[in-house]
């Protein structure tokens, strides 16, 4: 079978299945199968596919016509500057989430060295970018789930990092080591009650461990910016990333644990998401 007769087929059982970027991820998931780039599969489209690849690429697309998603089937997704590493172990990186990272090289472009914490660092996307952007700055990460970190420490490796960040595998109420300059967490915040709404890509695939925030939403929250008011130094920013609807909660919490709430960020779909304070 040549390569367009495949993706046509591929197309066809992902349109079927109500995968809206069909076209796109078939020709995604035959560079994959092909372990080529994208504009080799346009270019070569009357080529033979060996019966091997061409398995592999069907075994590709039955799994994404489940609803698989595409970054966990190719292992990587784009994220600020870099490609990442990821796995189902790990929450795949959102473009909303590049906010986090824009704007804290915004708030610290004067500054040549920072202490940073990231609680709940999965694939190391937000604090691995702002690393890789300053050279000076220097990082901790923790995760309470040691395949996460195992995610982490080959993105370090893949961007060159290790002389600039330390990973424990801690939760966050038995993490007492050092003291931060800038604390950033993006803490599971779905309420039990959400599941049921989010897309089948997300609640059949993505970890629970990185979206259950509890009943209410904030049980992840409330920990982390307890623990934060310790471990961050006097004037010191805290960075959280929030659901849509949490914002009045969380700057109630953050107040009453000696924060003052700097600006409040609205994502991509215009949906608050990103709270800075600082530490007072």
């Amino acid at each position: 079978m040549i390569i367009r007769t495949a993706i046509d087929k591929a197309n066809i059982k992902l349109k079927d299945k109500k995968i809206e970027s069909f076209l796109l991820d078939s020709e995604i998931l035959m560079s994959k199968a092909l372990n080529k780039k994208r504009d080799y599969i346009i270019l070569n489209l009357e080529k033979n596919l060996e019966p091997k690849k061409f398995h592999y690429f069907q075994y590709l697309i039955n799994e994404r016509a489940k609803g698989k998603p595409i970054a966990y089937l190719t292992g990587k997704k784009h994220f600020w500057k870099h490609e990442f590493n990821v796995n189902e172990n790990v929450l795949i990186p959102r473009p909303d989430t590049e906010l986090i990272v824009e704007q804290i090289l915004k708030i610290s472009k004067n500054k040549n060295k920072l202490r940073i914490l990231e609680i709940g660092i999965g694939s190391g996307c937000v604090l691995l970018s702002i690393l890789k952007e300053k050279e000076g700055f220097k990082g901790v990460g923790i995760d309470i789930s040691k395949d996460c970190l195992d995610v982490c420490k080959n993105n370090i490796n893949k961007l060159k990092l290790n002389n600039k960040i330390n990973l424990y595998k801690s939760d966050i109420d038995n993490f007492n080591y050092g003291k931060y300059d800038l604390i950033i967490s993006n803490p599971p915040y779905i309420k039990n009650t959400d599941f049921k709404y989010l897309g089948r890509d997300v609640i059949e695939f993505e970890p629970k461990l990185a979206l259950d925030g509890g009943l209410d939403g904030l049980s992840e929250i409330r920990k982390v910016i307890n623990k934060s008011s310790e471990l961050i130094k006097k004037n010191g920013k805290l960075v959280l990333e929030v659901a849509f609807d949490q914002k009045l909660k969380v700057k109630n919490l953050l107040r009453k644990n000696g924060f003052y709430i700097n600006e409040v960020l609205r994502d991509l779909g215009n949906n608050d998401r990103c709270i800075i304070s600082t530490k007072i």
